[in-house]
């Protein structure tokens, strides 16, 4: 583990500690024991190559790929519909990213511009991807942007149990209704390598929406982005 994730994490520990020794004085022991679980999982792992601030600096235009999504498998419902679920879900993501970095933009804290999702759509649906998988550097050639920002999610069930909003607005905290794995990562399209990789597993529901779970996800992730404007 290098020393950029190590400081990270270590930062992410601390912030939590300090927020359960407040919380601590308003619920109960076991409360806070429960919520220390929630919090100690939710400590992300942030990748980024030395130069990384400096390439991203260079970068003029990014494209946001429509999120690659998988759901457990359930009993209950046909692989069909789980798949129409997923490519549902993995537009709904892709969006929910696309409207993030569109008002970091409106906002001043991000300078490089975000190609529209019907241009990326459209050029994507000429190669037929995600269905051809393509590399990195083949899909830097068909977007012709200078950054491309993937991600991967993985629901342990779709973001449709509104018994997470229900916990989340009683106890100011996640409910056990979903886990999710996510990663985000920035490729270069010039010298054709990563520059950013963020990892993070949540334990616990998120919310009850792609909307939701993006809003916690980027707040984490672009304290680190290095398309942020500090």
């Amino acid at each position: 583990m290098s020393i950029r994730r190590i400081q990270g994490v270590f930062w992410c520990f601390k912030r939590r500690f300090l927020i359960l020794l407040d919380m601590k004085k308003i619920i109960p022991n076991f409360l806070v024991a429960a919520l220390l679980i929630v919090f100690v999982s939710g400590c992300a792992n942030v990748y980024y190559t030395p130069d990384a601030f400096e390439i991203a600096r260079g970068h003029k235009t990014v494209a946001i790929l429509p999120a690659v999504v998988s759901i457990k498998a359930n009993k209950r419902v046909t692989a069909e519909a789980m798949l129409e679920q997923q490519r549902t879900e993995s537009l709904n993501f892709q969006q929910e990213i696309y409207n993030w970095f569109l008002n970091r933009k409106m906002r001043g804290q991000m300078s490089q511009e975000i190609q529209d999702l019907a241009t990326t759509n459209a050029k994507l649906a000429q190669v037929n991807y995600p269905t051809v998988p393509k590399t990195s550097e083949e899909l830097c050639q068909i977007l012709g942007v200078d950054g491309v920002v993937s991600s991967n999610f993985s629901l342990s069930k779709p973001m449709s149990d509104g018994a997470a909003v229900a916990m989340y607005l009683l106890f100011n905290a996640y409910g056990s209704t979903n886990e999710v794995t996510v990663t985000m990562s920035i490729n270069d399209c010039t010298n054709h390598k990563l520059i950013w990789n963020y990892s993070h597993v949540y334990s616990g529901g998120l919310g009850s929406s792609p909307q939701s779970l993006v809003s916690g996800l980027m707040r984490n992730a672009s304290r680190k982005m290095p398309y942020t404007i500090r």
